[in-house]
């Protein structure tokens, strides 16, 4: 998949931009705070429909205006000439494909497949659990109906089971009901998180072993709160555990309280990794997340990469960008060009000058 054109109305800092992509890779360079990563942003929302930074769509759009609007144009693998135009309301989204509108998630979701590389990623190493099971459930549910349709109804059967246990008025009757609802979704969701971190885990030891030089290994493995798959023994678990649950006034067993673990050489990485070994598993898993994505969509992703190589070493940055998909799309940020700090990975740029959300087309680097 290439993106050729994306045009912003009222987008964070981007009053009125449009910006034409040409070849495989593109640079937005400029200063901090000018406007790189917001344009990133708005490339990511082709994935999910969601923001990497926030989940307040009032932050996306610009201050007095009603709405934000992102249009793009795409060269598709399977669609040929795109074009997705997505509308962002304090209220709510609206999308549109070729002019048609969009009102199921499920119906989009995989369709346009984007990998974001940030500094914030090392958050899903050193952070808590949450952020984890979230970069779990949106890379599954972005190629796996099922997997979306059991997330959805776990989590709207976990939060009414909790808003039961917190009003201190919980009959049998009633929690029944839920964990009716609570148990096969929840079966389902471990089964599916086995699957799927099995097959993740076999891309990110080899992507770490690419960018890492090979010198040490990484295993990605799946820590779920209960490893059972079958929907019965959940409701079981469900009912021995309603003392407790009442106690605590929330459910304490379930997928919602899974983890990842990222081991490199054996030990724990979150614990005993170096600052160069944790930022080189990080980026292992999003190349994974690119191979999932590429494998069960048939659509090469897109790679949003915002300044993520400052604290690598040379040796490390010049690795990255050599295991990215050659397939892929690039689109990188930075307030230097690549290579500029002695990576010298040869590759060459559109380098597109970014400033007081504005984008201006320089020269080719590289």
């Amino acid at each position: 998949m290439r993106l050729r054109q994306i045009t912003l109305r009222h987008f964070r800092n981007v009053a009125d931009a449009t910006v034409e992509f040409a070849g495989r890779q593109s640079f937005l360079l400029g200063p901090n705070a000018q406007g790189k990563t917001n344009l990133l942003e708005a490339v990511g929302f082709l994935t999910a429909l969601r923001s990497f930074r926030t989940s307040d769509v009032r932050l996306l759009v610009a201050r007095g205006q009603p709405a934000a609007s992102l249009a793009f144009v795409l060269e598709h693998e399977r669609q040929g000439e795109t074009k997705v135009r997505i509308i962002l309301r304090p209220e709510g989204r609206e999308l549109l494909c070729d002019g048609e509108k969009i009102t199921r998630v499920a119906d989009y979701l995989g369709r346009f497949p984007t990998v974001v590389f940030s500094a914030q990623d090392l958050q899903l190493l050193r952070g808590a659990p949450a952020l984890r099971r979230r970069w779990l459930d949106l890379t599954l549910a972005a190629t796996d109906s099922g997997y979306l349709a059991s997330l959805q109804a776990f989590v709207r059967a976990v939060a009414a089971r909790n808003a039961l246990l917190k009003s201190g008025r919980a009959a049998v009757g009633e929690l029944d009901a839920f964990e009716a609802a609570l148990a096969p979704a929840a079966a389902d969701l471990v089964r599916r998180r086995v699957a799927g971190v099995a097959a993740l885990a076999v891309p990110c030891g080899a992507a770490y072993g690419r960018v890492g030089g090979g010198e040490e290994t990484a295993e990605l493995t799946y820590r779920p709160d209960w490893a059972e798959t079958d929907s019965e023994a959940w409701r079981r678990r469900l009912g021995e555990g309603r003392a407790r649950d009442l106690a605590f006034r929330a459910t304490m067993t379930g997928p919602h309280r899974d983890d990842l673990e990222l081991r490199i050489g054996g030990g724990v990485a979150r614990d005993f990794a170096s600052e160069g070994q944790q930022r080189s598993a990080v980026l292992a898993l999003r190349l994974a997340q690119a191979v999932w994505f590429r494998e069960r969509s048939g659509v090469a992703p897109i790679i949003l990469a915002d300044d993520v190589l400052g604290e690598l070493d040379p040796g490390r940055r010049a690795r990255f960008w050599s295991a990215l998909p050659k397939e892929s799309q690039v689109i990188a940020t930075g307030t230097q060009l690549p290579g500029a700090g002695g990576g010298g990975d040869g590759v060459r740029w559109q380098v597109l000058t970014v400033r007081a959300g504005g984008f201006s087309l320089g020269e080719v680097a590289g």
